[in-house]
């Protein structure tokens, strides 16, 4: 299936010179949504996780899919002030600013094996700090796998030596 065709893209969207990839199009798409859960569930069977973690927010739409699809849990990351528990932070940058990332100190246990599950890897910022904050814990990230991949933007060199997988490229 061609995901690529189910993405709308806006340009202008949030700031001038961005050029926005909108998955609600793809999102409402029975198949394509079936078919883009289905995709990373295959590449992560066999690796062995115990838990997905997605970022806020649309990482929530793919990564519980998938966590539910595997029979693992689902831990957030979110926005500060979102959690009730204590949590840890880290504070990242964006393509146009920065943000912060919270996790709740107990989600994670040393040695738990964790795959990073988001809708977008662009300059890599979210998820380099999820992986911090999965680390600082004692977690081990054994994937990242997203919808679609920013190339233009470098984040898989940003990134470094963990395991990434996208379904959709845009470069350019």
């Amino acid at each position: 299936m061609d995901l690529k065709s189910k993405i709308r893209v806006i340009e202008g969207f949030p700031v001038e010179g961005i050029s926005f990839k909108d998955i609600t199009t793809l999102i409402k798409d029975k198949e394509a949504y079936k078919y883009a859960i289905d995709k990373i569930v295959e590449d992560l069977k066999g690796k062995d996780i115990d838990y997905i973690v997605g970022p806020e927010a649309r990482g929530f739409l793919f990564g519980a899919a998938v966590a539910y699809a595997l029979g693992v849990g689902f831990i957030p990351v979110r926005k500060p002030g979102k959690l009730p528990g204590v949590t840890a932070s880290n504070e990242y940058e964006l393509e146009y600013g920065t943000n912060t990332l919270e996790i709740h100190t107990d989600a994670i246990n040393k040695g738990d094996k964790i795959a990073i599950v988001d809708d977008l890897l662009a300059t890599g910022g979210t998820v380099i700090s999820a992986a911090k904050l999965i680390e600082s814990l004692g977690g081990e990230v054994i994937a990242m796998e997203f919808l679609i991949e920013l190339e233009d933007l470098k984040g898989r060199e940003k990134i470094g030596n963990y395991y990434i997988n996208s379904l959709v490229r845009y470069d350019k």
